[in-house]
């Protein structure tokens, strides 16, 4: 990716996908704003950053989910005169179970991670960018997002959500010099099936993907003005199972994996 005149801006930037967007983005010539919880970690990886790139690295230890979170990041930002020119929307998490059964805050607040906060995120940041007319917003989905997924039924219908917004963004950005693009990995060797409450065994292990060349392809794909970047080979044959095959038996599959996995 060409070097950029702004900063990026990770969420989640902690661990996982967001920590290998952040190494990759500053790897490229980036400046970064690290956001997620566990500052501890955050400063690490600046540390890491800074002295494997020398690049200038902000973080940010903030909880999205906390009242008026989206908002003071917004000002965070500005008053350290920081411009995002490419908004990272990572953060997400997902819980398995039967829906009944799990926690309903829980899921509430998955969807609002998930959904709510990636919404509110893009909506604040996106103004400066058409301004400049440049930047980019990347969005984290998932292949989840082409499918029903019993056993993890609000996690796949917010990954849903996240690829339809992001498409629908595209088109509204064409001709702005802005772009949008969603990044649908399938398993990927992160702490999310811990978070998740999933057993590390099993068809999904067998064919995760690490989490770097899914950042990569994410960022290749954006730079290419891909809209939808399914990484991988197994990914990308799932993708055009799912749409060939009848909608019945591909939710009864993906329901009998979730709960046999």
């Amino acid at each position: 990716m060409e070097e950029q005149r702004g900063w990026a801006l990770v969420t989640g930037a902690s661990a996982g996908l967001g920590e290998q967007f952040a190494l990759a983005l500053a790897a490229r010539g980036q400046d970064v704003v690290l956001v997620a919880r566990r500052i501890e970690r955050l400063e690490a990886l600046a540390r890491r950053i800074t002295d494997s790139t020398g690049r200038r690295v902000e973080v940010v230890g903030l909880d999205l989910l906390a009242p008026n979170a989206a908002e003071r990041l917004v000002e965070h930002c500005a008053a350290a005169g920081i411009e995002v020119e490419l908004l990272v929307n990572n953060a997400g998490f997902g819980t398995q179970g039967a829906f009944a059964a799990l926690d309903r805050d829980r899921q509430l607040d998955m969807l609002r991670l998930n959904a709510s906060v990636l919404t509110d995120l893009t909506h604040r940041f996106l103004p400066a960018l058409l301004a400049r007319r440049r930047g980019a917003i990347l969005n984290v989905a998932s292949t989840a997002a082409f499918m029903p997924g019993a056993g993890l039924g609000v996690y796949y219908a917010s990954k849903a959500y996240v690829l339809h917004f992001t498409e629908a963004l595209a088109v509204e950005l064409e001709g702005t010099g802005v772009r949008a693009s969603a990044l649908c990995p399938g398993p990927t060797e992160t702490e999310f099936r811990d978070v998740a409450g999933r057993p590390r065994s099993g068809l999904l292990d067998r064919v995760a993907m690490q989490a770097l060349p899914v950042v990569e392809a994410g960022l290749a794909g954006l730079e290419r003005g891909r809209v939808v970047v399914v990484p991988g080979l197994f990914n990308k044959l799932c993708v055009v199972g799912v749409r060939c095959l009848p909608r019945s038996l591909v939710r009864r599959a993906i329901g009998r994996i979730q709960a046999t996995d």
